[in-house]
């Protein structure tokens, strides 16, 4: 390191003689003085700090002239990519060179280390990255230090209060993550680096901006996100939480005697800064920011994984409870703003950062302490109001034991400010209540109840003095100006009870209210009897409050006798709402029952009490005698037309079902039972409200969610107890006696259930239990509601149909039939569920109804339940699949099933075996047909099957090929006709795609084949079906005998397409694209043969084509999205089956010929999609063609090439004249032009002129589907450009050579020249041809338009089927406005939308007539019949202008531009 010789030689030489060297000198001095301690010391301090302050200590190493010494550069050693990297750094070399040094200069070798080193870590950090992370190759050097500082330190050779001391000179430069190695390495630990910086205030800072980026960088996507994480799971918990909580937040006798007090100072400062910001920022505005990022990592510090382990319980209780206590503090909030302000600070509306926050803390406190550090927080501080009520909702609503404890709070704060007139407390009470109230009963009472409980009796606070009751009033009175309207109407309608003698004080309270709802635009005379005042929902109609009040009121008379006090009330000081809505909602008219029921009771009671006017009670017998005159013979009257609703405790409901399974130790005793069941029903319409309206529901279907089914808290409640008490009560009966001997308890249950507006919830619940619940049911609960099933159906008259959207989108489905849908198959768990219900259902119903014939058995039983027990039966049981004899058993026996051990194989077996069962099993209704048998086994999920790959396989053969395939046709099976299985096979394969049978459809699943669960293996079947029929078409032809000429696939097809409903609407395109996709990826999954039909007779045998092409020139060509051509997919496989056919002829090249030639007349798009795919499509062809034959491609597939060769050669410079037909050259031209870039197309096009006219008219022909397409895309403005050029540049062409192009826009299929064009253009954009025309209104020659005789007549018909379109709605999507204007007579606007089309069209039109020859106007009457309404005043000129005698020179130039 001393360098070279000369360099030596300029240091030692010099003015002034040789220099000496450091240990000269030293060596000099000291044989100069004599030895003394004093000045040794004052040597080596000095020395110390000469080395303190000296700024590189790699140069003053130089100085040292041992060789070994001089290699001693850490810049060397930590250098990864260096050469001699790792040849001389060993640890011992190091410590041994740090120690001679040190020798030779005196100094401990702790701190020359711990110097060197930090000036090495220094440099590591210079030029960052990243804020506080380190770059790979910094870490890699860094790791190198660390190695060497850890043996330095193993032999003490180290000072950790040096290195940190100087660590800290250059802060600014040292990264978070290099802290954090020292610390993770136990180089210094970060309590060391955090207690020796110098200046506090510094360093809080410097560690909270660093935190702060730290944070934002959890969720960023960057490649350092991995070492982010990494670093915050283990510096944080490991570090920076342990130490700053700990240290912050320990007991102070708990702290070392001589630890100084910068550091828990410090570690509270910065946990302090980190709250403050998060607090900040949430309050801001809580969107997705960068400050809002580091906000989200910091709050998964307060997450137990982090936290929980690493600290002291309570150092991090105190840490939680100094939170919570700084975010309520934290920007205090008025208490009036609260007041005003708390329904938007309800848990919902609350930022989930915060709530979150809450619920962090609030585990770690627990309820009760953070109930506690709330009321001292209110006692004791200023609060931020909006903190303290969303983190009371956040505890209510998370933490339910919580809620006792806040009652028992507000308690202490009511009886507090009552016995001291304390005010604070009165507010913070009232505040509390409502922000409890707004997250809904099941967490608090309503507002409404507990301000009745506390002031509405006698023993409420304010009765306890004079004192009181003004001090109540005068909180009132102030709250006025402050609160909603809504607790001012539960003070106004539920006023505190008040003596007479202060009377006063309650009515100019109840004034001061009034006057202010008058302010508010609030009516207080609407309010209704029983409204739930302390809602936060908007106040109700009072008609439709009126209603509910009825049927509330109905209830508590019928529990009471006597009127409710709300009426009572209501009659004497809210008349007018009591008489102009509670009374018309009473007296609606309907047919009186025969026996007085709880409203006509309630009616008449009002009338004796005078409460019902005379008039208005005659007016309601009058209207219920015509009402019972009008109602039909064989109606039962007596039917309520309004339910009742009550909140009932379910407490004697829930007795009057325990009396019943009483009794049903004696199920036969018919008169006890059905009496109790009369009380059930009573005791359930009064816990409900709900009335017996059968009527309503018989009008009605029930819809139902059958993916997401939810029921009210309530409704749940009910009906869980009521399918309880059905399924224990059935299993305590048949301990006793069997099903047939029972008395008909289960159906007078099964009717209470029907005959309240209680089956759509038990339907709901149903849904819940069989479709998503059903294989954890229990034994209990699967023969219970089995038996339900049947009684449900036995009940079916009195139910309403359900539709279940999804299920059934044709129709509405019987409640069986649903039933029976909720039974899925798809898995092993789910099938063997299904046997259960299925065998407890069909054992439950033959036992039950076993006088009765088979044939009325499917009133109780879904044909559909019965079906899927024989499926499941036969595919889990292969001995099943043996004919076997019944057995003739005299009954089955049902005991069994209700035993805690039931044997469900063994019962499955037996129902099978039995007699009575099999009988049944020949009733028609019940036959299990191979459609039946598809559908089922199609929403099996093959990986979650019963049976194994192999097993399956098995049974598919067995049940195609031996059960079904050769059973006749009139008990399901298919009569052994190959093409009626084929037919069954694609329909319910297609139906299947489609449907939503198994639950697990959704409007945007993917219609890709297989993508369906269990449908691969049946699609195999199909697969082995098809080679099967082609074999036998195939043998059918070489035999001379007539084949099919139509593909059981395509007469499918067709079949279906014809069933969708016809029309332009966009529900019936879509429908119709949706089944057209689904034929289309049908077709590719099957051999390409398919597409080839049945070959025909004769020779040589060519393939029959028909079919195919007919459906590509109906539906397919409407729904490609390439415009002119098919997709890859389809086309390929076209010409794989074409290969196939005819490498089986005799000669290939024939029939290939034959094939593409028709292609031309029949189906042109197939040879323009070849044209378009021809770079992928052309090796495969030529390939396979010369594997089969040696000689060249076919001359139709030459066809194809040399017009592609065409096309590449036009857009170079060795054009070559364009091979016939044109339009096949032009259709390749097209597509090679649409390649080109956007400012090379003229230049390419302006070569047209010397082309045939033919292939002009045919690419102007294919430039405009090209438009079109862009128009209806709308994918990108540039396009459609490209598009408008291309157009132009062709227009143009033609119109030089004096080419008429008309006729492209009055095509029809007859036309012998152009006529099979129209097969290349979809139906939209055939109809869209008007919308071309006038989009290329700029680019007309105004000399060509004028001498071109048919040009007004296609003008006028373009512009009047351009209205038709309008009208039509098919222009509703506006062009691009970067799109062309239109410039007429100097007039200049954007096609920015039809309607401007259509205006620049019109007037256009309107400035050509007069400048038109009279000839022009020959055929204008024909072509305006039937539309001459479309716009009276062009019709009117175009037949004015034929009769009129032209007043202009024709040789006078028109200006139309």
């Amino acid at each position: 390191m001393s360098g070279s010789p000369a360099r030596g030689a300029a240091v030692r030489g010099g003015p002034l003689g040789p220099r000496k060297s450091w240990t000269e000198l030293l060596a000099g001095r000291v044989k100069k003085q004599k030895y003394n301690p004093e000045r040794e010391r004052k040597l080596k301090d000095s020395a110390l700090q000469l080395l303190r302050y000296h700024q590189n200590m790699n140069d003053l190493l130089l100085e040292v002239e041992d060789p070994q010494c001089k290699k001693l550069c850490l810049s060397k050693l930590i250098d990864c990519d260096s050469a001699s990297a790792y040849s001389d750094r060993s640890s011992s070399f190091i410590g041994s060179a740090f120690r001679d040094q040190a020798l030779r200069l005196g100094v401990p070798v702790g701190l020359l280390s711990a110097r060197v080193f930090a000036c090495s870590v220094q440099q590591v950090c210079m030029e960052p990255s990243h804020p506080v992370l380190l770059s790979s190759e910094q870490r890699k050097k860094l790791s190198s230090l660390l190695e060497i500082a850890q043996h330095l330190l193993a032999h003490n050779m180290f000072s950790r209060l040096t290195f940190c001391q100087e660590l800290w000179k250059a802060q600014n430069s040292l990264l978070l993550e290099a802290v954090w190695c020292l610390h993770m390495h136990s180089v210094v630990s970060l309590q060391e680096l955090l207690q020796s910086h110098p200046d506090t205030q510094t360093m809080t800072m410097w560690l909270f901006r660093n935190l702060c980026i730290l944070c934002e960088q959890i969720d960023a996507s960057s490649p350092s996100s991995d070492t982010t994480n990494t670093m915050l799971s283990g510096m944080f918990t490991a570090g920076f939480v342990e130490l700053l909580v700990s240290r912050g937040f320990q007991e102070s006798w708990n702290r070392r005697p001589m630890e100084p007090e910068k550091m828990p100072q410090v570690a509270t400062d910065v946990l302090q800064r980190m709250l403050t910001f998060a607090l900040d920022t949430l309050d801001a505005d809580p969107q997705v920011t960068s400050a809002y990022q580091a906000v989200r990592g910091w709050c998964s510090v307060y997450s137990g994984h982090v936290c929980c382990g690493m600290i002291a319980v309570d150092s991090l209780k105190r840490f939680f409870s100094h939170t919570l206590t700084q975010i309520l503090i934290y920007k205090p909030v008025l208490k009036a703003d609260a007041i005003q302000m708390q329904k938007e600070w309800s848990f919902a509306k609350t930022c989930h950062l915060l709530t979150t926050l809450y619920c962090r803390v609030f585990v770690t406190l627990g309820p009760e302490e953070s109930v506690g550090r709330l009321q001292e927080v209110l006692e004791m501080e200023e609060v931020n109001w909006k903190h303290v009520l969303s983190c009371l909702s956040t505890l209510v609503v998370c933490f339910p034991e919580a809620q006792q404890l806040v009652k028992d709070w507000v308690a202490s704060l009511m009886t507090r400010a009552f016995e001291s007139c304390h005010l604070d407390s009165m507010v913070t009470a009232f505040l509390i209540v409502r922000q409890a109230t707004l997250e809904g009963p099941f967490v608090f009472p309503s507002y409404a109840d507990w301000f009745k409980e506390s002031f509405g009796s006698s023993l409420g606070y304010h009765s306890c003095s004079k004192k009181a009751l003004v001090f109540l009033f005068k909180f009132l009175s102030d709250l006025v100006p402050w609160e909603p309207p809504r607790y001012m109407q539960v003070h106004i309608f539920h006023p505190p009870l008040v003596p007479s003698k202060y009377h006063s004080l309650l009515t100019d309270y109840i004034s001061l209210a009034k006057t202010r709802l008058v302010d508010l635009k609030v009516s207080v005379e609407n309010m209704g009897l029983y409204e739930d005042l302390s809602s936060s929902r908007d106040i109700a109609e009072p008609q439709s409050q009126a209603i509910q009040d009825v049927e509330k009121a109905i209830v508590v008379f019928e529990q009471t006798g006597k009127i409710p006090m709300p009426v009572m009330e209501a009659s004497i000081f809210r008349r007018p709402y009591f008489l102009s809505h509670f009374l018309p909602a009473l007296l609606t008219p309907r047919v009186l029952p025969e026996v007085p029921d709880s409203r006509v009771a309630f009616i008449e009671t009002l009338k004796r009490a005078d409460k019902i006017p005379s008039s208005l009670y005659n007016a309601y017998c009058q209207a219920c005698a015509t009402a019972e005159e009008k109602q039909p013979k064989n109606a039962t009257p007596g039917k309520k037309t309004k339910p009742d609703c009550a909140e009932q405790p379910l407490g004697l409901l829930s007795a009057a079902l325990e009396e019943l399974r009483a009794l049903m130790t004696d199920p036969t005793q018919y008169d006890v039972i059905s009496a109790q069941v009369a009380v059930i029903s009573e005791r359930l319409n009064a816990a409900l409200g709900h009335n017996n309206d059968d009527g309503s529901l018989r009008r009605s279907k029930i819809q139902l969610s059958v993916l997401t089914p939810t029921l009210q808290r309530q409704d749940q409640t009910v009906v869980d107890l009521l399918l309880t008490a059905f399924c224990q009560n059935l299993m305590v009966a048949s301990s006793f006696v069997s099903p047939e001997r029972q008395s008909p308890w289960a159906v007078l249950f099964v009717r209470t259930l029907c005959g309240h507006m209680l089956i759509p919830a038990v339907l709901t619940r149903l849904c819940q239990l069989l479709y998503h619940q059903g294989p954890s049911l229990s034994t209990p609960h699967v023969l219970g509601l089995a038996a339900l099933a049947v009684h449900l159906g036995e009940c079916g008259s009195m139910l309403p149909e359900v539709d279940p959207g999804i299920l059934a989108p044709a129709g509405s489905l019987c409640v069986p039939e649903f039933l029976n849908s909720l039974l899925t198959c798809r898995t092993r768990e789910s099938l063997l569920f299904c046997m259960k219900f299925c065998t407890a259902a069909i054992s439950y119903c033959l036992c039950k109804f076993s006088a009765q014939p088979h044939v009325a058995l499917h009133n109780y039983l879904s044909p559909g339940l019965i079906k899927r027990f024989q499926f499941i039966v036969l595919r889990v049981f292969s001995e099943t699949r043996a004919p076997c004899p019944p057995e003739h058993t005299a009954s089955l026996s049902w005991r069994p099933l209700y035993l805690p051990s039931a044997d469900w194989q063994s019962a499955a077996l037996s129902l099978w075996a039995w007699n009575s069962f099999q009988e049944m099993l020949k009733e028609k209704e019940f036959y299990l047909t191979f459609r039946d048998w598809v559908q089922l086994e199609l929403e099996i999920q093959p990986e979650a099957d019963i049976l194994s790959g192999s097993e399956r396989y098995d049974f598919h053969q067995w049940a195609i090929y031996e059960h079904f395939f050769p059973a006749p046709s009139a008990l399901g099976g298919c009569d052994g006709d190959l093409v009626a299985a084929c037919t069954v096979l694609v329909s319910e394969l297609m139906d299947f795609y489609q449907s939503s049978r198994s639950y697990n459809h959704s409007q945007d699943s993917d219609l890709v084949l297989g993508g369906r669960t269990g449908n691969e293996d049946i699609l195999s079947r199909l697969q082995e079906m098809a080679a099967d029929l082609e074999l036998d078409q195939g043998s059918s032809v070489s035999y001379g005998c007539s084949a099919s000429q139509s593909h059981i696939l395509f007469l499918v097809f067709k079949r279906r397409l014809q069933a969708l409903a016809s029309g332009d609407s966009m529900a019936t395109s879509l429908r119709r694209q949706r089944e057209l996709l689904i034929c289309k990826r049908l077709l590719l999954r099957l051999p390409p043969s398919v597409l080839m039909g049945s070959p025909r007779v004769g020779q040589p045998v060519s393939p029959n084509c028909e079919e195919f092409f007919n459906l590509v020139n109906s539906e397919l060509r409407n729904f490609c999205c390439h415009g002119s051509v098919l997709t890859h997919d389809i086309t390929m496989h076209f010409f794989r089956g074409l290969l196939n056919v005819c490498f089986r002829s005799q000669d290939p090249a024939l029939v290939t010929n034959m094939t593409l030639t028709e292609c031309q007349t029949k189906c042109p798009m197939i040879l323009t999609s070849a044209l378009l795919w021809w770079s992928r499509l052309e090796p495969v062809l030529y390939s396979r063609w010369k594997k089969c034959h040696q000689s060249t491609l076919p001359r139709e597939l030459q066809r194809l090439q040399e017009a592609q060769e065409f096309a590449s050669k036009f857009l170079s410079d060795s054009a070559s004249p364009a091979p016939s037909p044109a339009w096949i050259s032009a259709a390749a031209l097209h597509f090679a032009i649409r390649e080109v870039r956007k400012e090379n197309v003229k230049a390419h096009l302006k070569k047209l002129d010397c082309e045939r006219k033919e292939l002009l008219i045919s690419l102007l022909f294919f430039s405009l589907m090209s438009l079109l397409s862009s128009y209806l895309t709308q994918q990108d403005t540039a396009e459609y450009l490209k598009a408008m050029d291309i157009c132009a540049e062709v227009l143009e062409c033609l119109e030089r050579r004096k080419v008429s192009w008309l006729m492209l826009f009055q095509l029809t299929e007859t036309d012998a020249e152009l006529g099979h064009l129209l097969h290349l253009a979809p139906g939209q954009h055939t109809r869209l041809l008007p919308f071309a025309f006038y989009s290329l209104l700029s680019y007309f020659s105004e000399h060509a338009i004028i001498k071109e005789e048919a040009f007004l007549y296609v003008a006028v018909d373009m512009y009047l089927k351009l209205m038709q379109l309008f009208v039509d709605g098919e222009t509703g999507t506006g062009l691009p406005q970067a799109s062309k204007s239109l410039k007429l007579q100097g007039h200049s606007l954007l096609q920015g939308s039809p309607v401007q089309l259509i205006t620049e069209a019109r007037i256009f039109l309107l400035q050509l007539i007069p400048q038109c020859p009279e000839k022009c106007f020959s055929n204008m009457t024909e072509l305006l019949a039937g539309r001459r309404d479309y716009d009276p005043e062009m019709s009117n000129a175009l037949l004015q202008r034929r009769q009129a005698v032209p007043s202009f020179d024709l040789s006078q130039e028109p200006h139309l531009f």
